[in-house]
C-alpha cells in the first residue's frame, strides 16, 4: 500500500517574510494579487473550479480535489461554497501560525498602548 504524503508537510510559511519585506498595504497588496489569479473572473470569487484550473501559479500543483475542497470549506465563512476576497485574506493570515503571533502581539501591544491613555 502506497503510503500518502501530506502536502502541507512541505508548505513553507511565507506570509511572514512577506509582511516583513513589504509592510502591511504591501502585503495586502500582494494577498489580492493571490485572489485574483485564484477567481474565476466571471463570478468574481474563488469556486472549486477556479481553484482547481489555476492553483498551480501559487505552487499548489500537488493538492488533492480533497485538500482543495478542505481549503474552500476552511474559508468559507458565508457557506456559499467559495470565497470572496475577505474570505481569503483571512484564511491566508489563519494558514499562517507565525503570521497569526505577531499579530495577536500588535493586538496586546495596541490594547496595552490604549490603556495607558485611559488611565
Amino acid at each position: 500500500m502506497a503510503s500518502q504524503q501530506n502536502p502541507q508537510s512541505n508548505f513553507q510559511d511565507l506570509l511572514p517574510t512577506m509582511a516583513d519585506k513589504l509592510g502591511g498595504d504591501g502585503l495586502i497588496g500582494e494577498l489580492c494579487n493571490g485572489f485574483n489569479l485564484l477567481m474565476d473572473s466571471n463570478k468574481g470569487v474563488i469556486t472549486f473550479e477556479s481553484l482547481k484550473r489555476n492553483s498551480a501559479l501559487l505552487g499548489l500543483q500537488d493538492l488533492s480535489d480533497d485538500d482543495l475542497r478542505s481549503m474552500l470549506e476552511e474559508g468559507d465563512f458565508d457557506g456559499d461554497g467559495a470565497l470572496n476576497q475577505m474570505e481569503f485574506c483571512v484564511l491566508m493570515f489563519r494558514l499562517s501560525p507565525e503570521l497569526m503571533d505577531e499579530s495577536r502581539l500588535w493586538l496586546e501591544q495596541a490594547l496595552q498602548q490604549e490603556l495607558k491613555y485611559c488611565y
